[in-house]
């Protein structure tokens, strides 16, 4: 190794220099982000999520149902989402990566909101902010106005067919 003497190197690799410590720490760090991270997905996928369908598919009237539904996506993956219906549209709000699935726009999905299956089409809305805006303002009402705009959900509108 050219310009590193082997003295240098020899105190690069201390166990007790600073930068040598403070990389191993970063890395537990980031192994403990990575791992909790992992854990609250698994939970909310192989847990939590079933547990809500579950319980909207067997008391499709429940309070719950009144702010969640069960989407079904293309391929038949079922997700339960916070929703707001408004006449022949259903507003969704989505935290994950699933909303891929619908970006091409103008996809089948079904909604199962209080225990009727409807049919539709999905888009996700990504060049006008302002409509955005207004909806995520009734479907949540309590998201903080402060909150960045890079961390906000994207909004999935389903036009309902007839």
């Amino acid at each position: 190794m050219r310009g590193v003497s082997t003295t240098s190197l020899a105190k690069l690799t201390t166990v007790g220099n600073p930068t040598t410590t403070f990389l191993k720490w970063l890395l537990i760090v980031v192994a403990i982000l990575v791992v909790v991270f992992l854990v609250t997905r698994l939970s909310f996928g192989l847990i939590a999520n079933p547990k809500v369908i579950e319980e909207l598919q067997s008391d499709p009237h429940s309070e719950r149902a009144d702010i969640v539904t069960l989407l079904t996506l293309p391929g038949g993956r079922i997700l339960p989402v916070n929703y707001l219906r408004e006449g022949d549209q259903v507003f969704v709000g989505a935290d994950g990566r699933w909303w891929r699935a619908l970006q091409e726009g103008d996809i089948p999905v079904t909604v199962t909101v209080r225990g009727e299956t409807l049919s539709g089409r999905a888009r996700v809305v990504f060049d006008d902010l302002e409509y955005k805006r207004a909806v995520f303002a009734r479907l949540r009402p309590d998201v903080p106005k402060w909150l960045p705009e890079w961390l906000d959900a994207q909004l999935v509108v389903i036009d309902l067919e007839n």
